[in-house]
């Protein structure tokens, strides 16, 4: 596993000694055990989303494969998105702030053997600020419960457009808070540069999984580059 940009490489070094919780799933028959770091600073990136959770079902559903393709989630929290996505064949890219890599880290040394942690890789990815150090050319983007505060709204489409191209395909699950403007980001803002498919609606936790894809530059028509 290789640890990249900003300050991450301090955070492998660090022993995490406050109080853990553990949670078992399983998805597509992996098992997965999730560690999570309760007081470590780290705010609602301790937390397992429901909407993470419905992604993880989307892709068993789908039964998806992403075997060869380059895939960088975003606002990895627990990483248990990253983490299934990985184990289905992805070149992976986990992303989050700084003090949340360590905990990202435990839970890919738990679930990914040796011989498949040269395909995993965890990064600092702070929107709006670094996403130009990141590649352009990844096949997949993923993201949980990442549409949650309407201040970082653009700093989150800044980032979707830069890592982005015609040929990107971009899973979005949300929780939709009416109190955040979660389909106001999705159905206006969003989709000034995208297309945008509502392919999972779970009703139960009021979470929408989106296939989204970029638009050609310059166009408002319902199809890619």
């Amino acid at each position: 596993m290789t640890t990249a940009h900003s300050d991450s490489s301090s955070v492998k070094e660090e022993k995490y000694t406050g109080r853990i919780i553990e949670d078992c799933y399983e998805f597509c028959g992996h098992k997965l055990k999730i560690t999570r770091m309760i007081g470590a600073n780290l705010q609602f990136s301790s937390t397992i989303w429901e909407a993470g959770l419905i992604l993880c079902r989307y892709f068993e559903q789908q039964k998806m494969n992403f075997s060869g393709k380059k895939v960088i989630e975003l606002g990895s929290g627990t990483g248990i998105v990253g983490i299934l996505a990985g184990l289905l064949g992805g070149e992976m890219t986990l992303t989050d702030r700084t003090r949340t890599l360590m905990q990202i880290e435990k839970n890919i040394s738990d679930n990914f053997p040796p011989a498949m942690m040269n395909r995993i890789k965890v990064a600092t990815l702070n929107w709006g600020e670094n996403q130009t150090e990141f590649s352009t050319n990844y096949d997949y983007i993923i993201g949980s419960d990442i549409v949650y505060s309407p201040s970082i709204y653009p700093c989150l489409i800044a980032t979707l457009k830069h890592l982005s191209n015609s040929n990107t395909i971009i899973f979005i699950s949300t929780k939709m808070r009416r109190v955040l403007d979660a389909n106001e980001f999705h159905e206006k803002m969003l989709t000034q540069d995208f297309n945008s498919e509502l392919v999972l609606r779970d009703e139960e936790d009021d979470v929408n999984v989106y296939k989204i894809t970029k638009k050609c530059p310059g166009s408002n028509a319902q199809a890619q580059c």
